[in-house]
C-alpha cells in the first residue's frame, strides 16, 4: 500500500466543478462560490465545511468526505431555495463524480435543513445540504 491520499481538496474541487458546469443550475443561481466575496447578488450556492474520516479496506486507503453546501436566497418564503436545493441534490446524489487521483465509490445525500436569518429584516433564506462522498485510492 502506498501513502494515504488526502482527498478533501479533490472532492471539493469535483463538487464545485459539477455545480459550476451545470447550465440548469446556472440559470437558477447567480453563482457557486468557494470563497464568498462581500455584497454578492442572491440567490447563490456556497461550498461550506467538510469532515473527512478514514474508510480503509484491507489493501486500499479509503475516505469518507462529508461536505456541506449552503443555498442562500432572498425570495419571500423557501420556494426558490428549495428548487435550487432540489437541483443540487439531483446533480450529486448517487451520481458519478470525477475525483482526480481517486476512485469515486458513491455520493450520498444526507440531509437538508432550512434556516431563516434572524437579523432584521429577516429576509434571507438558507438551506443547508450535506453529502457523504466515498473515495478509494486506485489499486497499485
Amino acid at each position: 500500500m502506498t501513502t494515504a491520499p488526502y482527498p478533501m481538496l479533490a472532492v471539493q474541487g469535483a463538487v464545485v466543478q459539477r455545480l459550476k458546469g451545470d447550465s440548469a443550475l446556472s440559470a437558477l443561481v447567480d453563482a457557486v462560490y468557494d470563497y464568498l466575496p462581500e455584497d454578492v447578488p442572491y440567490p447563490f450556492v456556497q461550498v461550506g465545511e467538510a469532515i473527512e474520516t478514514p474508510r480503509n479496506s484491507h489493501d486500499r486507503y479509503g475516505r469518507e468526505t462529508v461536505i456541506t453546501l449552503h443555498v442562500w436566497s432572498k425570495y419571500r418564503g423557501y420556494a426558490q431555495a428549495h428548487r435550487i436545493a432540489a437541483h443540487v441534490v439531483a446533480l450529486l446524489d448517487h451520481q458519478p463524480l470525477t475525483v482526480p487521483g481517486l476512485d469515486h465509490i458513491v455520493t450520498r445525500y444526507e440531509f437538508s435543513q432550512t434556516l431563516t436569518d434572524p437579523e432584521p429584516p429577516g429576509d434571507i433564506r438558507h438551506v443547508v445540504l450535506r453529502f457523504r462522498v466515498v473515495t478509494e485510492q486506485p489499486p497499485a
